[in-house]
């Protein structure tokens, strides 16, 4: 995988693991009622030559953990900067270097309206990521910058501050990670790393579902999240910079709160059946992109499988412990258009795969031994009518002895399941005998189950296990 695209990083930072130093962070954001006359230092600097008071550091996980140092040897200004050592793609100790600066009692930093810093690398380069608000904790009011230019020169970054007055008391001072570029590793200083007051930076303008008016088909209890939140600022030199960051620094609204309700972080509850279109404002000024919300009632539940679980090897199921899936779907370009909308119906978890051609399931980091299973069920729910010829596909690959794709030992075998099988708005409980599939040779070592026959449509599956 390349190392340097940011659905890696953000992979590699929720482990969240491996703390350099010990963190002190507490469990509310806001202060309490009991608290909310005590106020918390103003103090604007980050990295000036060293920590400041109260400031520690702590790694994301599968990081390389010796990858930050103070180098007193080149900085911008003054006695020391923070130097970043990228490791090589596939270094033992660490993936990529990546951490937080967290000031555990809390910064106000409402009185500035910029974090800035001077960088420069070894090389051209482009930083995955660098922001605030990232506390190890909540991260509620976090800010990203993503795919920064770097040069072999020093330079002054901008990060915008969104809404100042929500950062108060505020844990999470600084936050990064970057991995190899083209492979290779390579070292990228930063300096002078504070907040100011500039007053240079014009007002923003936001979008959310990166300025998208989405749909979504829902039942009564599913949450859906707004997300791809987009601020831009005017800075002094002309440069509109974007910056990603978290839905707390919007204002939400529902045009019909009795058929969905969002709250304060973007979080959409659809309550009844009926239409509801959620919009933002951001600062005052209304946003571009929208999420409608079209309630059609209340869901059906798949049946709820009643097998004996030392009987079952379970894939994907909320019934069952399941094993290591590596992924519910593959996207394998460039023929696949579906793409997942996977939603959870108090409690009971649907993979849902919209604009449907075909999807595939593996689970290779192990493989499954089926030699003792005699079936593979799944169950699956068309929600939109039936195509006439309209057809399902159900195959399933096994890597072989070698347990590895493509090595010259995979076998497989699909089966076809067309009308009457086939129905619309109701579950379809489909069940395979391994007796049936003369085109897979093994069961040692399954790997992937593939679906295919779709029609761009819509398809909710559940309950995918191997039993005897």
């Amino acid at each position: 995988m390349n190392m340097k695209t940011r659905k890696f990083i953000y992979s590699k930072i929720t482990l969240l693991i491996g703390l350099i130093f010990s963190l002190v962070v507490g469990c509310d954001r806001e202060p309490s009622d009991d608290s909310v006359l005590a106020t918390y230092p103003k103090t604007a600097e980050v990295f000036i030559d060293a920590f400041s008071a109260g400031l520690d550091y702590g790694a994301f996980g599968n990081t390389l953990l010796t990858g930050f140092n103070v180098d007193t040897e080149v900085k911008y200004k003054g006695t020391a900067s923070m130097r970043f050592d990228v490791p090589n793609v596939g270094d033992p100790e660490g993936a990529y270097v990546g951490g937080v600066f967290i000031d555990g009692g809390g910064r106000d930093l409402s009185g500035y309206d910029a974090l800035t810093f001077w960088a420069k690398g070894s090389q051209s380069a482009t930083i995955n990521e660098l922001g605030f608000g990232n506390d190890f904790n909540e991260n509620k009011y976090v800010v990203t910058m993503s795919n920064v230019p770097l040069a072999t020169y020093w330079k002054k970054y901008v990060i915008p501050i969104p809404d100042a007055s929500k950062l108060k008391s505020e844990k999470g001072m600084f936050w990064y990670a970057e991995g190899p570029e083209n492979g290779q590793g390579y070292t990228f200083w930063i300096d002078e790393v504070k907040y100011e007051k500039l007053g240079t930076i014009a007002h923003g303008q936001a979008s959310i579902l990166n300025g998208i008016d989405k749909s979504e088909t829902t039942f009564v209890g599913v949450k859906s999240k707004v997300d791809g939140v987009i601020a831009t600022f005017n800075l002094s030199n002309g440069i509109n910079q974007s910056v990603s960051i978290s839905p707390a620094y919007l204002q939400f609204t529902s045009s019909n709160p009795s058929v969905a309700t969002v709250d304060a972080l973007g979080e959409v509850t659809s309550l009844s059946a009926g239409t509801a279109v959620i919009t933002a404002t951001f600062n005052g000024l209304p946003t571009t992109g929208s999420l409608t919300i079209n309630c059609v009632g209340t869901f059906v539940h798949a049946p709820t499988p009643t097998l004996n679980p030392a009987n079952v090897i379970s894939i994907f199921s909320d019934a069952y412990t399941n094993v290591p899936v590596n992924y519910y779907n593959g996207y394998w370009q460039p023929w696949q258009t579906t793409v997942s909308n996977d939603f959870s119906v108090l409690g009971d978890n649907i993979l849902n795969y919209t604009i449907f051609n075909f999807v595939g399931i593996e689970f290779s980091s192990p493989t499954i031994n089926a030699t003792a299973m005699t079936n593979v069920h799944l169950d699956v729910f068309i929600p939109g009518p039936i195509a006439p010829g309209r057809q399902l596909r159900v195959i399933l690959v096994d890597f072989g002895a070698n347990g590895a794709f493509g090595g010259g030992d995979d076998t497989r075998h699909s089966t076809t399941f067309t009308a009457p099988t086939l129905v619309s708005q109701s579950w379809i409980p489909i069940n395979i005998p391994f007796s049936a599939m003369p085109g897979l040779t093994s069961r040692s070592h399954l790997a992937q189950l593939i679906l295919e026959g779709g029609d761009n449509s819509v398809i909710y599956v559940d309950n995918i296990y191997l039993n005897n």
